[in-house]
C-alpha cells in the first residue's frame, strides 16, 4: 500500500510542476492555487510513505516519479527538446527506481 501512496504522491508532485509552469511565477490565479493544493497533497502522500518506507528510497522514488513525469509532459505540452539523451537519462532514472524498490521490502 505504502507504494501505491509513494506513486499517488509523485503524481501529485508532476502535477504541481506542470501547473507551477502555467501559473508563469504566480501571475495567473487557478494555476497558482492549483499548484499549492497540488504540493500539499504531494508533501500528505509523500509523508504517508514515510511512515513504512526508509526515508532515502521514498524521496528518491518520489523525486524520481515527478523528474520521469515532467520531463515527458514538458515534452509533450510545452514541445521542450526531444532526444536520445534525455530518453537515456530517463532510463536511469527509472533503473533506479526499480532498484529502489527491488531492495526495500
Amino acid at each position: 500500500m505504502e507504494w501505491l501512496t509513494l506513486l499517488i504522491a509523485g503524481i501529485f508532485e508532476i502535477a504541481w510542476a506542470i501547473e507551477l509552469k502555467y501559473s508563469q511565477g504566480f501571475t495567473h490565479f487557478v494555476p497558482s492555487i492549483l499548484t499549492v493544493i497540488f504540493m500539499i497533497a504531494s508533501f500528505y502522500f509523500l509523508a504517508l510513505t514515510l511512515k513504512n518506507l526508509p526515508l532515502g528510497t521514498a524521496y528518491a522514488v518520489w523525486t524520481g516519479i515527478g523528474t520521469i513525469g515532467t520531463v515527458i509532459l514538458g515534452i509533450i505540452l510545452f514541445k521542450e527538446p526531444v532526444s536520445f539523451v534525455r530518453f537515456f537519462c530517463i532510463a536511469l532514472i527509472l533503473t533506479g527506481i526499480t532498484g529502489l524498490k527491488i531492495i526495500t521490502n
